[in-house]
């Protein structure tokens, strides 16, 4: 297994331990710094394993961090010219 994806399977671990903790702002500052770590570490992933493992890589962030994309499309749809 390639150093990336070690990072990014750590990266995992990181996600869930923070999503079983408490927190009094719904985990956005969670959020925030696993999506600052996780874009560059994505690039990484797909540096090093190729499209196709950066895909499933992208898949697997998006699904721990769901809310915070929901509110993102929804925040684009919202905005002048940005959908529908």
């Amino acid at each position: 297994m390639t150093p990336s994806l070690i990072l990014a399977c750590l990266w995992a671990v990181a996600a869930n331990l923070t999503a079983m903790l408490p927190s009094r702002d719904n985990h956005w500052r969670a959020a925030c710094a696993l999506t600052a770590l996780g874009i560059p570490l994505l690039g990484y992933v797909t540096y090093e394993n190729g499209p196709w493992i950066g895909l499933l890589v992208l898949g697997a962030g998006i699904s721990v961090l769901r809310w915070p994309v929901f509110y993102l499309t929804r925040w684009l749809r919202r905005r002048p010219g940005g959908g529908d």
